[in-house]
């Protein structure tokens, strides 16, 4: 009673303290040279906040502003950006003349243009109707990421967001496995992960696994906050990833790019987008496909993913907007190996008959509304319908020969839908300018998850064969009706022109159910069913609570902020927790949520655009962390069981430092040539546990070092970039295990290294990319996965090359 109290004296004084502020406007009109003809869509950013406004139809914007001077940049794809600088006592009318003739720009122009729209983008305490003042958050500019986005290679596109572990155990990125901190990266699964805002995992609190992720060739940027997300996104512990598809090209009716690329092991890929602007209307859309052969035998894959946007402007303050995106792919998986299999070859597969199939179906309605300059709305409705089948042999001990019998198949079947709404207004609050935000969402699941007898064949027939295999052992049929209403608010208080406080509250209102049976059935030593048992369960949590945050910020000047966040977080058990029979493991009946808080203090900004850097020091507590730990089974064997292992602590520096040495010795805008060093140093231990020999123990999935370095070094048209990428040993499960168990899902994850290189050459509508990863042919692995697609050491992909063509016209 007391928190819910709270929560409503903060709404109470917040709404209250609404009220206009008369600060002074910036306006004109953007016109081109000669004709005088206006111009749409330009961006015009502060330097010091970022986006501040963009231009309408008229070629008109204005913005207001409480500052004495600004420097202000205007940007428009395709031409040199404008930078002004002006004395603000009064109104001020700035008009802006862009060159007539567009200009073709060379690469590392147009890389310059992109890494100034970046710095001005990343210190934002607002964007749209999100508040990140005071929280650690990061922007990937993927186009400047100089990766191989055809495979959507993780480990270089998010070479300069420190901390991150990331699985990678395909040569196409079917899937994205990002952890840090301690979180099991296994599809993402401990970031609420957004696609433009709104939810596309499984289920956001049952099953929160990505398996679906948009094509990194089609993305405009990708945002992440890390735990005090929470507050506005969710209560996962990692935080927010949000992936932000490229907006339609303005001021062309159409613009189609058709990107073909050929790569090593059968890799071929094609993705065809087309994008343009018909007065209100806007569009873009998407098709990328992808087949290969795989780096091991029995791994080939064939994948489609498409996507739809449409935008009207109805006025200067109402857009609605609307988006599908559908991805279907089937993959064959080669199966996990122990560590003397890996050791013997890494790239061996005794698994013929194991697939997987995913249909993916995302879309979300969006109304943007401004009610006035200081109050913005937007409504997100959104929903996914989806089905997971993964079918094949998943015996305990991974060198086991398959014998040719039924194999397991588990179908899930994913129903949700959700609502999402925000108001963010401008004010004063004690002569002081403030901004506050509040939101609510509903969101709806109804979730099947059936396991059961699949064929005995080779191919990838996903029917159950109950008819020929009644007395199959793993056999189970669940639903999931889940239901989350939650309610949130931040409010900006800017105390001074350089000190900020952003404290906020979430309301949280959890029901999770679990509806359905599995079935005991015993054998006697000569194969007759001697007991056949039907255990039927109805399991049903809810669970209500307030999370509580607080951030801070302090600007002394443009070029520094120092920051510092405290944040709750919370983690529901998942459905696969509970309710799935996996051979490698078994459940703890009393496994419940885990619950903690995090807290980041760091400094951030840049000197004179010739140094930019975040370091930070993070600490992140957990309370009842799931994991895996050791027990004799009834037969006396060694098992892993997973559960609540105990509290844990994790804490370190995480720091990205990027050198602009082009700026500092060259000084010729035809060159680009930026050093950057991505480094983490964490450590972890278990505090206290039930179980005994866990208290002082590291945590899973926690390198203690994680480096990512590299160069990017550009002439006019030709950019090349070479990164290196090390990672120290760590454990998967909390008694530390080195050596592995029968599975393979156990033991310790060895220190590796990679070395990447990738090129690009543009010549006016072409653009050729050349790339090697794992230059160095190293063999290792980063992932032990306790089910599909192994169980056991799922190896990385090796030396391989790709090579792309992209037209653009």
């Amino acid at each position: 009673m007391m928190k819910l109290r709270v929560f409503r004296i903060f709404i109470f004084v917040s709404l209250l303290s609404i009220y206009s502020n008369a600060n002074n406007k910036v306006f004109g009109i953007i016109t081109e040279e000669g004709s005088n003809t206006t111009i749409s869509n330009v961006n015009i950013y502060d330097d010091d906040i970022g986006l501040v406004a963009v231009s309408d139809s008229k070629g008109y914007y204005e913005f207001y502003s409480d500052s004495k001077s600004l420097i202000l940049y205007y940007s428009i794809e395709g031409r040199p950006f404008i930078e002004k600088q002006i004395s603000l006592e009064n109104d001020y009318n700035i008009d802006i003349v862009f060159p007539a003739s567009v200009e073709e720009l060379s690469e590392v122009l147009v890389t310059s243009i992109n890494r100034k729209t970046f710095e001005l983008k990343r210190l934002n305490d607002v964007v749209g109707t999100s508040i990140y003042a005071g929280k650690k958050s990061e922007v990937v500019l993927v186009n400047q990421s100089m990766a191989n986005l055809a495979s959507n290679n993780s480990r270089q596109i998010y070479s300069q967001i420190a901390g991150l572990n990331i699985f990678q155990n395909d040569d196409a990125g079917l899937q994205i496995h990002i952890g840090g901190r301690g979180l099991d990266p296994n599809r993402t699964s401990n970031f609420n992960t957004r696609q433009n805002g709104y939810d596309m995992s499984a289920d956001v609190l049952g099953y929160p696994e990505s398996y679906y992720s948009p094509p990194a060739e089609a993305l405009e940027e990708i945002q992440i906050v890390r735990g005090a997300a929470s507050l506005q996104y969710g209560t996962q512990f990692g935080g927010l990833v949000n992936f932000i598809i490229k907006k339609p090209v303005k001021n062309k009716f159409m613009e189609v790019i058709s990107r073909n690329t050929l790569g090593s092991n059968g890799l071929y890929t094609n993705f065809t987008s087309v994008s343009g602007t018909n007065k209100k209307l806007s569009y873009y859309a998407y098709v990328n496909s992808k087949k290969g052969d795989g780096f091991r035998d029995n791994s080939s894959y064939d994948s489609t993913n498409s996507h739809l946007f449409l935008a009207y402007d109805f006025n200067q303050k109402t857009k609605l907007s609307s988006e599908v995106s559908y991805l279907t792919y089937l993959a064959q998986q080669a199966g996990g190996l122990s560590d003397n299999m890996f050791n013997q070859d890494p790239f061996q597969s005794n698994r013929s008959r194991n697939w997987f199939e995913l249909k993916w179906l995302l879309y979300n309605i969006k109304l943007d509304h401004k009610f006035s300059e200081k109050t913005n709305f937007t409504l997100n409705f959104f929903g996914l319908n989806s089905q997971r089948n993964a079918l094949g042999i998943r015996y305990n001990r991974v060198d086991q020969i398959d014998s040719g019998e039924e194999r397991d198949l588990i179908k899930g079947d994913f129903n949700n839908y959700g609502l999402e709404s925000r108001i963010l207004h401008n004010y004063n609050f004690l002569n002081k300018k403030s901004i506050f935000l509040f939101g609510l969402k509903y969101y709806k699941s109804d979730n099947s998850s059936v396991q059961g007898p699949g064929t005995d064949g080779f191919g990838p027939n996903f029917d159950f064969q109950y008819q020929d295999y009644p007395y199959y052992n793993n056999q189970s049929n669940y639903k999931y009706p889940n239901q989350n209403i939650s309610l949130f608010t931040e409010n900006i208080f800017y105390i001074s022109d350089k000190i900020s406080l952003t404290p906020g509250i979430r309301y949280e209102n959890i029901r999770t159910e679990s509806d359905g049976y599995y079935s005991q059935i015993n054998f006697d030593n000569a194969g007759n069913v001697i007991y056949d048992n039907t255990v039927f369960e109805n399991k049903v949590r809810n669970r209500s609570f307030l999370l509580f945050g607080l951030g801070s910020s302090y600007k002394p000047n443009k070029y520094i902020e120092m920051y510092a966040n405290a944040s709750q977080n919370y983690r529901s058990v998942t459905f696969s927790d509970i309710s799935i029979f996996n051979p490698a493991f078994v459940i703890d009946p009393n496994i419940s949520d885990e619950k903690g808080y995090t807290v980041d203090l760091g400094i951030r900004g840049n000197n004179k655009k010739l140094i930019s850097y975040d370091i930070s020091l993070f600490h992140l507590f957990y309370n009842d962390r799931i994991g895996f730990t050791q027990i004799v089974s009834d037969d006396g064997n060694i098992k892993s069981q997973r559960g609540n292992v105990g509290n844990a602590v994790i804490f370190g520096v995480e720091s990205i430092i990027d050198f602009n040495l082009n700026k500092i010795f060259i000084r010729d805008n035809n060159f680009i040539f930026n050093y950057f060093i991505n480094t983490s140093v964490i450590e972890s231990e278990y505090i206290k546990s039930e179980i005994n020999g866990i208290t002082g123990k590291r945590l899973e999935f926690v390198p203690k070092l994680n480096i990512k370095t590299g160069a990017k070094i550009g002439y006019k048209n030709l950019l090349l970039n070479i990164q290196y990428t090390y990672l120290s040993n760590q454990f998967t499960d909390s008694s530390n295990s080195v050596e592995s168990n029968l599975s393979g899902v156990i033991g310790q994850i060895p220190a590796y290294d990679i070395l990447d290189f990738s090129s690009s050459y543009k010549l006016k509508n072409y653009k050729l990319e050349f790339g090697i990863n794992n230059i160095l042919d190293n063999h290792y692995f980063v992932r032990r996965a306790t089910g599909y697609p192994g169980p056991g050491i799922i190896p990385s992909p090796p030396r391989n090359y790709y090579i792309t063509l992209q037209l653009k016209f």
